[in-house]
């Protein structure tokens, strides 16, 4: 069931993690290569105080941002500021949407995303729970995939999974977490293909995080799929 008021709480928390995690770098650190292609530190910390703007944009009916070039360029302009102006627009930008967030609401509302995407605004906390928690792991600063909540895990799982159902990229999969819980996904053409490993492994493969490093899945019914990007 999903809870955004307790989602606003696990939101606080990741992001208070992820501001004590980096608020040890140095500038050659920050500006220093993050785990996504073409992005450094500096700009996984732009896009995070970005995307909680626009997450207060979705909340309060308007577009999520202005355009897809509006939202690169602003990244890239905010990429390259010091340390203490890259926390200070994280922690500001987190508390504006924390506080819009848990303004009285009707949870079940339709909200516009990015790209046509479309959901309910009860889940919007949990939007932004896995914006913090991934790209923590993202910075490449010692927090990993192993180390995320094991409840958050699942459900980003579950998550995928279901954002993944009926896309014809995608062969059925049935997945299976080595503790024990299982999903579906994928679209209905072609042979099943099972997924079994740890949930983080799970999750780093559906998350596009492990694409090199899904050894630790085993699969039967053909290779392991390649999944098309989020």
């Amino acid at each position: 069931m999903i809870d955004p008021v307790r989602d606003l709480d696990s939101v606080r928390e990741a992001t208070e993690r992820l501001l004590t995690a980096v608020d040890t770098l140095d500038r050659t650190r920050l500006s220093g290569p993050s785990r996504l292609p073409g992005w450094s530190r500096g700009h996984v910390l732009a896009h995070l105080a970005r995307n909680a703007d626009a997450l207060v944009n979705v909340l309060e009916g308007r577009p999520m941002y202005p355009s897809a070039a509006a939202r690169e360029t602003d990244i890239e302009r905010d990429s390259g500021r010091p340390l203490d102006v890259q926390l200070a627009d994280v922690r500001d930008s987190a508390a504006q949407f924390e506080a819009v967030a848990r303004l009285p609401a009707e949870w079940n509302r339709t909200v516009a995303l990015r790209n046509g995407v479309t959901d309910r605004a009860a889940r919007v906390p949990f939007r932004r729970l896995v914006e913090v928690e991934l790209h923590h792991v993202d910075l490449d600063v010692g927090h990993e995939l192993e180390d995320l909540p094991r409840e958050f895990v699942l459900r980003e799982i579950a998550f995928l999974a279901e954002r993944f159902t009926g896309s014809p990229q995608v062969p059925p999969v049935a997945l299976s977490a080595a503790s024990g819980e299982s999903w579906t996904t994928g679209g209905t053409a072609g042979a099943r293909v099972s997924v079994e490993g740890p949930a983080p492994e799970l999750l780093g493969w559906l998350a596009g995080r492990r694409a090199v490093r899904a050894s630790g899945l085993t699969t039967g019914g053909g290779p392991l799929p390649v999944l098309p990007p989020l």
